[in-house]
């Protein structure tokens, strides 16, 4: 009953994540450049998707978080199975404790994965997207960009800074304008 129980919960786990999709495009926007076409755009558009997914080895965002996370599943098992059964011939039942450490190290992997699985998709997301805004800018296009843009300030005067040395020329005057 037991196994039936954790088999179930794992299926369950398994279809709920199956479900979750993740966009397969540029999570940042571009705009036109001045006087280009909206035709001329969406063509740019296209050949800066295809640059940016050859620049992350071919794997949208998603693709790269389903293997990060089978990858550690099947290393979690792969290792627990070997624990196991290193642990159960200790005790002289070395296939139960292959098959416990087998289902722990599945559970723990698949845990594990998960967390792999969100880095690695965020990290490729984020990658795609530098590689396409390098190229929309490089085409010419308009790339927003978020923030207050101030002038800088010169630093302020601590009284600790040193005169400067004898004969030193005075700073130019600033410019007029």
């Amino acid at each position: 009953m037991r196994r039936l129980l954790m088999f179930t919960v794992l299926v369950l786990v398994s279809l709920l994540a199956a479900c979750a999709t993740m966009p397969s495009g540029p999570s940042v926007m571009s705009l036109p450049g001045t006087g280009k076409s909206f035709e001329q755009f969406r063509i740019e558009d296209a050949v800066c998707r295809q640059f940016a997914y050859e620049q992350v080895g071919g794997l949208t965002g998603q693709q790269a978080g389903q293997d990060a996370a089978v990858k550690s599943a099947v290393v979690g098992t792969l290792l627990g199975a070997a624990a196991g059964a290193a642990i159960g011939s200790a005790s002289g039942d070395m296939g139960a404790g292959a098959a416990i450490g087998a289902g722990s190290g599945l559970i723990l992997g698949s845990a594990t994965g998960t967390s792999y699985s969100s880095v690695s998709y965020y990290e490729s997301q984020r990658r795609y997207d530098h590689a396409y805004l390098q190229c929309m800018y490089a085409k010419g296009n308009r790339i927003p960009a978020y923030g207050r843009f101030t002038s800088p300030e010169p630093p302020a005067s601590t009284g600790w800074e040193s005169p400067p040395p004898a004969g030193y020329p005075p700073p130019p005057a600033p410019p007029r304008y």
